[in-house]
């Protein structure tokens, strides 16, 4: 296969597709809408997956498994919530087939009783669950997090970005004031902060979603949002405060310290394998993949450079002696002793996105050295072998730290202030976050999303409305807030 890949300036949705497939990242699945996760882009969500699962196993959390089928009359009990979902739900109605006339049909006569919904998400299961679990403050807090797949019926699919069914993880966690449910709500928000910029790279926003875009079921949510490299806004993590809804859905109450009944405090908070998607569109260029090395695969790609065996045995034994170092220092290394071509492997790495490409042929064997080339900058040194790890450590360091500098650089460069809709309109149009100010009505949302198909991202935490009108309505703003169009 050919790995050109398409122009990224002139048709980034066309090198986004590209680029996931031929950097053996994902492919499409059977069904339409579904994706087949390949080894290398598996590896990549596990790492994210690995860094999140440290993080909230030292914050108390631990991981269960819920079912994945739910009763439809589970989803009716939230009305906002089932509201949300009705659309996306995929639904079972038959446990068998048969075969008839030499084909295989649906049995009529296994119907089921009630149909069952493929879980969308997990709220109804589980507090259907913790009605069981808690009786008394001494049950609380519970906090739970699931490592799950989910399935939403997507019209309009994306590799990563979007799916049909996608893996995710989902904490729910109940708690006896609302205080505790609050303080969850923002110390998680403020992981998935640490997680998008400590490890993956990508600065973020953080803030409140509005009324009309929040989780359905919930009182408030509160997200991440980054922007990707077509200046769009990608909503990268959700942490949703769900009040007593679900306890009151599904009758969830205990006993408080003074023996008084009351309704439990939820909340629930999600990140997919969308941040692979964010991670391609916030990083990649011309050549393909730039991957942070926190959370590469592979942190150091060594490429052996030989023309018959006597020489393959000299670089292989001089390989030996390095990687021993880099094992002992916790390095992700692979050595590519594929037939291919040194310029075909240079180039399907680069692809790839591997930090560091280390380069090794008789003439560095001999000269006791190896050349390392940098994927983000494309900075190529001959470098002394006793220096090797303690250097190829700094540069990982380097390249981590130097791809969320730029990304913060091309945010902050493309976030505007505007002084009239007129202008609003011009940079909506180009790409890019706006920083505006908002009457804090549902009609002027709507009507701002109607003219130009862009939303409020987020109220951000740092929104400061004094003195600022609307963008639209010229009345005082209530809230500051971003706007942007949106994955």
């Amino acid at each position: 296969m050919s790995n050109k890949i398409a122009d990224i300036d002139s048709d980034i949705s066309s090198w986004y597709t590209e680029v996931v497939k031929k950097a053996g990242l994902a492919d499409y699945g059977p069904v339409k809408g579904t994706m087949v996760i390949k080894p290398y882009g598996f590896q990549l969500w596990e790492n994210i997956k690995e860094v999140f699962d440290g993080m909230i196993k030292k914050t108390g959390h631990t991981n269960a498994y819920f079912p994945l089928l739910i009763p439809k009359s589970y989803l009716s009990k939230e009305a906002e919530h089932v509201d949300g979902f009705a659309k996306e739900c995929a639904v079972v109605t038959h446990t068998r087939l048969k075969s008839e006339n030499n084909e295989i049909v649906v049995d009529p006569d296994s119907r089921l009783e009630e149909e069952v919904i493929i879980r969308p998400t997990s709220e109804t299961v589980i507090w259907s669950m913790y009605k069981k679990w808690i009786q008394s403050y001494r049950d609380l807090p519970i906090l739970i997090n699931q490592w799950a797949n989910v399935v939403r019926w997507e019209m309009r699919t994306r590799l990563f970005l979007r799916t049909s069914e996608f893996l995710w993880q989902e904490g729910h966690t109940a708690h006896k004031n609302k205080e505790d449910a609050q303080k969850e709500t923002l110390d998680i928000l403020e992981l998935y902060r640490r997680l998008a910029e400590d490890y993956l790279a990508i600065p973020v926003f953080t803030g409140l979603k509005t009324e009309s875009e929040k989780f359905a079921g919930a009182d408030k949510t509160y997200c991440i949002e980054a922007m990707m490299l077509d200046k769009r806004a990608l909503q990268a993590g959700t942490s949703h405060n769900l009040g007593q809804n679900f306890a009151k859905a599904f009758d969830v109450k205990f006993q408080n310290e003074e023996n008084k009944e009351e309704f439990v405090w939820a909340t629930s908070w999600g990140v997919s394998t969308r941040l692979v998607g964010a991670v391609i569109l916030a990083h990649g260029d011309k050549k393909g993949l730039r991957l942070p090395p926190k959370i590469a695969p592979v942190q150091v790609i060594i490429v052996p450079i030989y023309r018959d065996d006597k020489q393959k045995n000299i670089v292989s034994d001089y390989i030996k002696t390095i990687i021993n170092h880099f094992e002992d220092s916790g390095i992700r290394y692979l050595v590519d002793w594929s037939d291919s071509s040194p310029g075909y492997k240079f180039n399907e790495w680069e692809l790839k996105g591997v930090p560091i490409r280390m380069e090794i042929g008789p003439r560095d064997v001999e000269s006791n050295k190896a050349v390392l080339a940098r994927r983000d900058n494309g900075e190529k040194r001959s470098i002394e072998k006793d220096e090797l790890c303690v250097i190829t450590k700094r540069i990982l360091k380097e390249i981590q730290k130097d791809l969320f500098e730029n990304a913060k650089l091309f945010r902050d460069s493309n976030t505007h202030t505007v002084g009239s809709y007129d202008e609003f309109k011009q940079i909506i149009d180009s790409g890019g976050f706006i920083r505006c100010g908002w009457d804090g009505t549902e009609e002027t949302e709507i009507k701002i999303k109607e003219q130009t198909k862009a939303t409020i991202r987020c109220i951000p935490f740092d929104e400061n409305p004094k003195d600022l009108n609307c963008v639209y309505s010229d009345n005082p703003a209530k809230h500051e807030v971003i706007y942007a169009k949106a994955y």
